[in-house]
């Protein structure tokens, strides 16, 4: 599907409306609605990604699927910064991939969704390793036969790295797929903090309500209460990271995890990255400083937002066919 012809009409060419209403009620109860029995055929499962390090995920087997036999398509879905496997977009494609015939595992990256309390250090964006080996566990444990990825904006970020990581590792990936993927993370934290004010006040409470759930996990560990005293997320990323990373500052760890300069020049999966030139938090600019190799396809539609491509007054997603799409491939 060519992204051009991604053409939302009236108000909905809006990116901000894009970026939210896909997201929200209405929209995002009739998806709950929709999938609740693919919700219900989910199991839980708890990844062993080796050091120690486990991930909670839910995994949807195809009908004539059998762990360990070597059958099927499998596609694992990571979610963006301080959504989770419940996240409406996952939500929204989700069914209809398995109803294609994919087996569907939705992995919660460290402290997202309910999984708080599986490992004692926190989340940051440069925990690349731990993801990398939650697609060997899936890989050994399922055994399919295609194993691809999609993933929402800093999922897609992660997909993508562990792709050109994938070689490496001896991890054997069909396709991956990126959504809106932070490009240039300082690019996006500069976005976030002087565009509109709702992506803010957004991720900065659902960061702290993370960081809450992270202290009454391990309360003999954890004390963030100093961190309520910063109104933009630039100061409190910046405190977090120099009390609670390794990294030295701020823009050694927003470095860590960004995709420009040679970050993918290993990759050989081959990839799409779906990006929107209106999408207010990933600004497209980061394309310039990324070296794209053969097996890279970029696109880029006018509209959307981020991780939003909703059309007409039902506010369909033009995304879920698209992702069906290129799957396919």
């Amino acid at each position: 599907m060519d992204p051009a012809d991604f053409r939302p009409r009236g108000i909905l060419r809006n990116p901000h409306l894009q970026s939210v209403l896909a997201s929200v009620p209405p929209r995002s109860a009739r998806v709950r609605a929709r999938a609740a029995d693919f919700r219900a055929g989910s199991r839980d499962v708890v990844v062993d990604c080796g050091q120690g390090v486990r991930l909670l995920g839910h995994v949807n087997l195809a009908p004539d699927a059998v762990e360990g036999e070597g059958n099927g398509r499998m596609v694992v879905m990571l979610h963006g910064w301080e959504g989770s496997a419940e996240s409406t977009y996952f939500l929204s494609v989700a069914p209809a991939l398995l109803a294609r015939g994919y087996s569907v595992f939705r992995l919660n990256l460290r402290d997202h969704g309910d999984s708080h309390y599986l490992n004692e250090e926190i989340f940051h964006s440069c925990r690349l390793d731990e993801v990398v080996g939650a697609f060997g566990w899936i890989a050994q444990q399922y055994a399919p036969r295609k194993l691809s990825a999609v993933g929402f904006s800093l999922g897609g970020n992660f997909a993508l790295r562990v792709a050109a990581r994938a070689p490496a590792a001896g991890l054997l990936l069909d396709k991956v797929v990126a959504v809106c993927p932070v490009l240039n993370p300082a690019q996006t934290m500069v976005a976030l903090d002087s565009g509109s004010l709702i992506y803010q006040r957004y991720f900065l409470r659902r960061w702290r309500s993370s960081l809450e759930k992270k202290q009454r996990a391990f309360p003999n560990r954890y004390d963030f209460g100093e961190l309520k005293r910063f109104a933009n997320l630039t100061d409190m990323t910046d405190y977090f990271v120099v009390h609670h990373t390794e990294f030295p500052d701020l823009y050694s760890y927003l470095g860590g995890y960004a995709l420009t300069g040679d970050r993918l020049a290993n990759l050989s999966v081959p990839a799409t990255m779906l990006l929107a030139d209106d999408d207010p938090v990933i600004p497209v600019e980061g394309l310039a400083d990324i070296r794209v190799t053969d097996s890279l396809r970029i696109l880029r539609s006018q509209f959307g937002g981020h991780c939003g491509f909703l059309q007409g007054l039902a506010l369909n997603s033009w995304l879920d066919n698209f992702l069906l799409a290129e799957l396919q491939n």
